[in-house]
């Protein structure tokens, strides 16, 4: 028989226990509840003790919990998907031993929102046409390529692709850094992230105070209107600030 565990989603700050109703991950939907030590709690349910498959659907669960969680708390702290303790006592140990660290990680987080913003471009072909002609390099490898003997062809194709994508990845921190001039005149703080593909240039994630959700809006309407046919915007939140107080437990802290 699997042992049943503490499946955790974040940390809040209240001293009164609250069910938040039958939400929990997984196919059970167990209720998710506070368990807590002082005015400290995590957010938690019931889960077998057991490996967490990690999967889109998990993963969704966990966010969504959490946000669920951010409509009636203003600070929370995101717990790291897949934390399991294997009981309240464990739990409440480790309110106990990490109490200053979580309350200020809270008072930090207080009334803050993330927001993520993509920005990806439209038409590559353009973007490469910009590439070449702004880079001699390039261009001269290029030209020197058509004299090339077909068998010396594959050789230097590969030699000019890497330069191709090497401009590419500064290019992309370039006009990276042009979005996030912007933008960083009205947050707290921001992270860049891995961007994906070709064509993404930028992710990042901003930190900003509850109740400028508004202005941080009215600022991405007008980038869309200057990058309109450049580059397609992919904007999300408000969400737990999980790049920037992302809770890690490691097993070994369990067990003191």
């Amino acid at each position: 028989m699997v042992e049943e565990g503490k499946y955790i989603y974040c940390i809040i700050e209240t001293k009164m226990d609250r069910n938040f109703g039958p939400i929990g991950i997984g196919d059970r939907h167990a209720e998710v509840m506070t368990i807590g030590f002082k005015d400290l709690s995590m957010v938690v349910s019931n889960h077998p003790l057991s490996k967490l498959v990690v999967n889109r659907e998990n993963m969704i669960a966990h966010e969504r919990n959490i946000e669920v969680v951010m409509k009636e708390f203003e600070s929370v702290l995101p717990v790291r998907f897949g934390t399991i303790a294997a009981s309240a006592d464990e739990i409440i140990n480790l309110l106990d031993r990490r109490y200053w660290e979580f309350k200020n990680c809270l008072r930090d987080m207080e009334h803050k929102v993330e927001l993520g913003v993509k920005g990806i471009w439209k038409k590559m072909p353009d973007i490469y046409h910009e590439i070449i002609q702004s880079n001699d390099e390039i261009r001269e490898a290029k030209l020197l390529l058509q004299k090339t003997e077909k068998k010396e062809n594959i050789q230097k194709k590969i030699e000019i692709g890497k330069k191709v994508e090497e401009a590419l990845n500064e290019k992309k921190k370039e006009e990276a850094q042009d979005i996030i001039d912007v933008l960083r005149r009205n947050v707290k703080d921001y992270r860049l992230n891995k961007t994906i593909g070709d064509e993404m240039f930028i992710n990042a994630s901003f930190l900003i105070d509850q109740g400028r959700e508004k202005e941080f809006d009215n600022i991405m309407d007008d980038l869309s209107i200057t990058y309109q046919g450049r580059v397609r915007f992919i904007y999300s939140g408000p969400l737990p600030v999980y790049n920037f107080a992302n809770i890690v437990i490691y097993p070994e802290e369990w067990e003191k």
